[in-house]
């Protein structure tokens, strides 16, 4: 009789802690103020709007309707649900190797999208449609060898060669007397 008393007292507390982390699915997302906010489905039929979500300082994203989300509701309440970490197991990059981080967006489903992948074997990867390095002032890089496996081209915007055509202009050019040597005279 005792104990029924205890566990009826209790009931309220044993709710309020079994409700205050959740599993969501994101239904929405408005990304336009300081906090992102999230419209998620918790327990069937549980839907909550403007559920603030809590990013990472220097990251940013806007997770696609259907991601998954983790979220703690402040002091047990159901009214204040806060999302503290979203993942998308429809687009995650697997097969990582120990270690190893990708930053990715997969906007185009399961064949395309875009990926950073810090590796293990110290290198990194780079996929992308197209990469484009902003440098305010210049881009260098250190390194012992550079490959390119396309074209390199100079002056992009303002009609510049690309390697080969100067390469081939170089070669085609000739001197008055033939000295010095042309190009193509050279061994």
């Amino acid at each position: 009789m005792i104990a029924d008393q205890i566990m009826r007292m209790l009931a309220p507390l044993h709710q309020r802690v079994m409700l205050a982390i959740g599993r969501a699915v994101i239904g929405a997302v408005n990304d336009a103020g300081g906090f992102q906010r999230l419209q998620v489905t918790l327990l069937e039929g549980e839907v909550r709007d403007d559920v603030e979500r809590v990013q990472q300082y220097g990251l940013s994203a806007a997770p696609l309707p259907g991601a998954d989300a983790v979220i703690l509701c402040i002091g047990g309440s159901r009214d204040h649900p806060v999302a503290i970490a979203v993942d998308d197991r429809r687009y995650r990059p697997a097969g990582l190797a120990g270690g190893e981080v990708a930053l990715y967006s997969n906007l185009a489903g399961a064949a395309g999208g875009h990926q950073i992948t810090l590796k293990a074997d110290q290198s990194i990867e780079v996929t992308a449609k197209n990469v484009v390095i902003r440098a305010v002032e210049k881009l260098r890089v250190e390194a012992p060898l550079l490959e390119v496996t396309g074209e390199i081209r100079d002056n992009c915007d303002g009609g510049g060669l690309t390697m080969r055509e100067m390469r081939d202009k170089y070669n085609a050019h000739g001197h008055p007397g033939g000295s010095p040597p042309n190009p193509q005279q050279v061994a």
